[in-house]
């Protein structure tokens, strides 16, 4: 599939990397200009362009940037034609994007994001620590193979993503539609903690919207007590953290 990312950072240049091995077409962008693109998310074939190349002629466009920078590309956004699948990554973080009052009120991390795109999206590799994404991925079948959650309203979001989380070497899983994607946010069972696709239906299941949210603003806390806002720890330290608060 002809492939554009938004982001080039952990998680855009482990997919542009993993996407483009695949076969896939792939085209990465970020805010500072292509010849700041990492080597490494081009070391399989992706092509690193401007922002605005990277949305022309695609089928596909996976938002791999600060949750709090959404609202900045909606204008961009805006001229896909709506049969382009987008892809949203990003996870609502307060300690690091500051406090939205529709997401604190209850509103879902992905409702948000459809609301300020206007347009309708995919939830996927949010739940996967960036770590696990690059170092875990394994062949279909493995039995230690980590599911990762997909929601979608329009069922070609759900099946292209689907198969897109299955050419990273990760289990796709259908978590429902959008307004459900709670159970997959930060904080929750499925966070972090490297189900797999047995274990994920039950961990979606005990999602509780509030204590996610509590959860998410104590590992916050635990995180910043140790480490420089923006570093990124190890798969161990962030792995165990997540599975000692989420899935207890």
């Amino acid at each position: 599939m002809r492939i554009g990312i938004l982001g080039s950072g952990h998680i855009g240049r482990t997919l542009a990397r993993k996407l483009a091995a695949a076969g896939h077409e792939v085209k990465v962008a970020n805010s500072r200009g292509p010849d700041t693109v990492d080597a490494d998310a081009l070391s399989t074939g992706a092509q690193a362009v401007t922002r605005e190349e990277a949305i022309i002629g695609i089928e596909v466009l996976i938002l791999s940037i600060p949750f709090i920078g959404i609202p900045a590309i909606a204008p961009l956004v805006a001229d896909l034609p709506a049969e382009t699948v987008v892809i949203d990554t990003s996870n609502y973080i307060p300690a690091r994007d500051d406090r939205i009052a529709e997401i604190e009120n209850g509103m879902a991390d992905s409702v948000w994001v459809t609301a300020q795109l206007g347009r309708p999206i995919a939830k996927a590799w949010n739940s996967i620590y960036s770590v696990t994404l690059a170092e875990k991925g394994r062949p279909a079948g493995d039995p230690d193979r980590i599911a990762a959650p997909v929601a979608a309203d329009r069922p070609r979001d759900r099946d292209v993503t689907m198969a897109l989380v299955e050419d990273t070497g990760f289990d796709g899983y259908d978590a429902g539609p959008i307004a459900e994607s709670w159970r997959q946010q930060t904080g929750s069972p499925s966070y972090c903690t490297e189900v797999t696709l047995a274990e994920l239906p039950d961990a979606l299941a005990s999602a509780d919207l509030a204590r996610s949210r509590r959860r998410s603003d104590l590992a916050s806390k635990v995180y910043l007590e140790r480490f420089e806002a923006g570093h990124n720890p190890g798969r161990d330290f962030i792995v165990q953290l997540s599975r000692l608060l989420y899935a207890v």
